[in-house]
């Protein structure tokens, strides 16, 4: 309760500072900076060298490929039937298709699942998610916007992303014992930053603009994103034979509101930018009653 009540907490107060407070320019880009090459790195370098790998640990991989790989048929489908523009398919399929498995999905399963489900969150979240953004991400956007891209590009981004080296280095770390007490209550504070800062950063940049014409492409983006594609993991799931603690993050991993940087990545590419950051803040706020509800069936 009190992790969850940290959650609410720090998303509000950065509400309110962007709505009554004069905050720094630019503090919102600085704060991401920080979580992202800081806060997360240690974060991942705590927790994963406690964790002990099993056979069912692709799943957590490929729920995450199996999200965006449905939002791309999907919404490709639905914009041939209804007459979308390019730049709206690729919006809905890259803030659909990707979920925020690491600003909100931490806090959330922390705060429903504890430091063990955290920790496999990791793995989807970095092997999974991050992996789609890097290359499926980047893919659509260069298919709807007319740009193009390099695969060398692509691999320096996933191989270099400091979340991804620590996630390496905790998997190496992990085999040689684990580290130090005094390194690992470091990071356990360096890493404790996270949550409070990314939710303040996400209440900051947090929007609700919907214009003429966005009510059914919202509706229908949402729909995959917090109800379809959990449910079809959850299935997934049970038809593989993959249970306990494993099944629960991999479908709440892939009910968790659309990410944020695949909006950024949609307004860069001129791709619906006014839908896409629609589809986040709706899905942003609503995600915060889905994914316990989510929980509460896979109890």
């Amino acid at each position: 309760m009190a992790a969850f009540a940290l959650l609410l907490g720090c998303l509000t107060l950065g509400v309110l500072v962007a709505r009554l407070a004069r905050p720094p320019l630019g503090l919102a880009q600085g704060l991401n900076w920080w979580v992202i090459n800081i806060a997360l790195p240690a974060l991942i370098l705590d927790v994963v060298p406690r964790l002990r790998f099993d056979g069912q640990f692709w799943f957590l991989v490929v729920s995450q490929w199996l999200v965006f790989a449905g939002a791309f048929v999907l919404f490709r489908t639905l914009g041939a039937h209804l007459g979308w523009s390019r730049g709206r398919i690729g919006a809905l399929t890259l803030v659909c298709g990707l979920g925020n498995t690491s600003f909100m999905g931490y806090p959330l399963l922390e705060a429903l699942r504890g430091r063990e489900g955290l920790a496999l969150g990791v793995v989807a979240d970095q092997l999974g998610c991050f992996v789609m953004l890097a290359v499926g991400g980047t893919l659509v956007a260069a298919l709807y916007s007319g740009a193009q891209t390099h695969p060398r590009a692509i691999a320096r981004r996933v191989l270099l992303f400091p979340a991804f080296v620590a996630l390496l280095a905790g998997v190496l770390v992990g085999r040689f014992g684990g580290w130090p007490l005094l390194i690992e209550d470091i990071l356990h504070r360096i890493g404790g930053t996270l949550v409070p800062l990314a939710l303040f950063s996400v209440g900051l940049r947090l929007r609700l603009r919907l214009e003429r014409g966005q009510t059914l492409p919202l509706l229908l983006g949402l729909g995959w994103k917090l109800l379809l594609a959990p449910l079809v993991v959850l299935l997934l799931g049970w038809a593989a034979g993959v249970g306990g603690l494993t099944l629960s993050i991999g479908v709440l991993q892939a009910a968790m509101a659309p990410m944020i940087s695949a909006a950024i990545l949609a307004d860069q590419h001129q791709l619906d930018p006014s839908l896409a950051n629609s589809v986040l803040g709706a899905g942003i706020l609503l995600s915060l009653a889905t994914v316990p509800l989510w929980s509460l069936v896979l109890v």
